[in-house]
């Protein structure tokens, strides 16, 4: 009788964990998104720009640009501007459309500018205490259909949901939170990572599904965890070139060359790490290296004397490779 009563009560425990994991994530059955009609995108940088110029060319809305340094809004416009006249110049589009698109940029250094779109997308520095800050204070500027997205790479979603309100109950801010980690560049990549967090309504995911779409892009979903899909594979992977480097297995070029010529990447882990910024590897590292506890997630000490050195790859003219 007791296996009996024992084999019942795992039953029930397994279809119980079956139900708590099948509702982790938002279900999008029947669930219609909503239009977005205008945009707001935080942070005028590379990816910032990157993400408001798509959404102004190939969604046709228009986008509130905000950025707290006019310095940067006046150096994002000047690289938007740049991309666009390439396009132009090979005959992707025409003067006509780059100037409508264009068009469709307004900067500001006001976050309180936000008050009519219908979502947003934070684009800001990988640094928790800012990230919760911002959406604290979105939480009470934005309308309240709006979606409230980051495009983080590495920071839980759930916890930043959870800096929309005082009250862990009151979900209105909450379940409007969620992740659109554009991949860099984002004119050219069409990857988007969409990551929920426990919060996060069936509604905003469908509606961020959606947009994404109109802007060109292909996104796959992934579960709030460290790293999500695209750092979790990606960086450990430049990490342990950096240590093979730092070991001795093999040069810059040789490791390079060995990924370029024997894989069929565009460009190898060490000159890849440069572009992205050896500050941003170091920082997801740290991320997955807490997040999971496991030490072959530990962060090359290279790559730590570099970012100690100031040598943070193309952005700052050193890395791995001269700039």
């Amino acid at each position: 009788m007791f296996s009996t009563v024992s084999r019942s009560l795992s039953r029930h425990a397994v279809r119980s964990s079956c139900r708590q994991f099948s509702s982790s994530r938002p279900r999008l059955a029947e669930t219609q998104p909503a239009e977005i009609k205008k945009l707001g995108v935080i942070g005028a940088g590379q990816m910032g720009l990157g993400i408001a110029l798509v959404a102004a060319r190939a969604a046709g809305v228009p986008v509130t640009v905000v950025d707290n340094s006019q310095k940067s809004l006046d150096k994002g416009l000047a690289f938007a501007d740049k991309l666009l006249a390439k396009d132009v110049s090979k005959e992707k589009i025409s003067q006509s459309d780059a100037d409508t698109a264009r068009a469709r940029l307004t900067p500001t250094t006001k976050t309180d500018d936000l008050n009519d779109v219908d979502m947003v997308i934070e684009a800001v520095p990988e640094i928790l205490d800012l990230k919760l800050k911002i959406f604290s204070d979105l939480a009470h500027i934005c309308p309240s259909h709006a979606v409230l997205a980051t495009n983080t790479s590495s920071i839980s979603i759930t916890r930043i949901a959870a800096a929309t309100s005082k009250d862990p109950t009151d979900l209105s801010a909450s379940s409007r939170v969620l992740s659109t980690h554009f991949m860099n560049p984002v004119p050219v990549q069409k990857g988007v990572e969409i990551i929920t967090g426990l919060q996060t309504s069936p509604a905003t995911l469908a509606t961020a599904l959606e947009f994404c779409k109109r802007m060109g892009k292909i996104p796959s979903l992934s579960a709030d965890s460290p790293g999500f899909l695209a750092n979790r594979i990606l960086m450990p992977y430049i990490n342990e070139a950096i240590i093979a480097l730092e070991t001795g297995v093999g040069d810059r070029d040789s490791i390079d060359a060995i990924m370029k010529n024997g894989t069929n990447v565009p460009m190898g882990p060490l000159q890849l790490a440069d572009f992205i910024g050896l500050d941003t590897c170091l920082s997801i590292m740290e991320v997955l290296h807490s997040g999971l506890g496991d030490s072959k997630y530990r962060p090359a000490v290279r790559l730590r004397q570099m970012v100690d050195a100031g040598w943070l790859g193309k952005k700052s003219g050193k890395g791995f490779y001269e700039y």
